[in-house]
């Protein structure tokens, strides 16, 4: 593997896209509501896989599917930490600078999200929080990176992991969608 992991790199880990989204309208539309630019690594993957689930555990967003819409989960996030005043995790939930959003959930209680950069001289981030126990951890990745680690099960430590739902190799299933 070489320093920067490529769309390549993860397709072939986890096989052909089926999804292959075009228009980028979606996305501009969403990028204009919410005043930012979603990191073109992840936007190239959710374009091209869709709103997958992959090896039965991570579930992608993507912004214009119906089910597991993007926007979606990005607006309704802040509603759902509202009541939740103790054991809080230290980021605030967002797309202003600093804040995080959620771009993936798992099946085993986490959440995946972007942490936007603080000013010019900061990069994207990925961020986990485990549900259960309210646990934040942020990786200096990009999108690439961290997917990966996850789906070739690096020796990255992460908080999410493959290893139990995916001990044959990684895989996707293409989610279902009304209509």
């Amino acid at each position: 593997m070489h320093l920067a992991p490529t769309f390549d790199d993860l397709r072939e880990l986890l096989g052909e896209p089926r999804f292959l989204w075009t228009d980028p309208r979606p996305w501009t539309e969403l990028e204009t509501e919410l005043g930012i630019r979603f990191p073109a690594d992840y936007r190239r993957f959710a374009d091209a896989y869709g709103a997958i689930l992959i090896n039965n555990q991570l579930t992608i967003f993507h912004p214009a599917t119906v089910w597991y819409n993007l926007g979606q989960e990005i607006r309704e996030e802040p509603e759902l930490w509202e009541d939740i005043d103790e054991d809080r995790p230290p980021c605030t939930f967002g797309t202003g600078p600093g804040e995080v959003f959620p771009w993936a959930h798992s099946a085993s209680s986490e959440k995946a999200y972007f942490r936007v950069p603080r000013d010019e001289t900061d990069a994207w981030a990925v961020a986990v929080i485990e549900r259960d126990e309210f646990v934040y951890t942020e990786y200096a990745m990009t999108f690439n990176a961290w997917m990966f680690a996850y789906l070739g099960d690096e020796d990255e430590d992460l908080a999410i992991s493959a290893r139990e739902f995916a001990p044959d190799g990684p895989f996707f299933s293409e989610l279902p969608q009304p209509g």
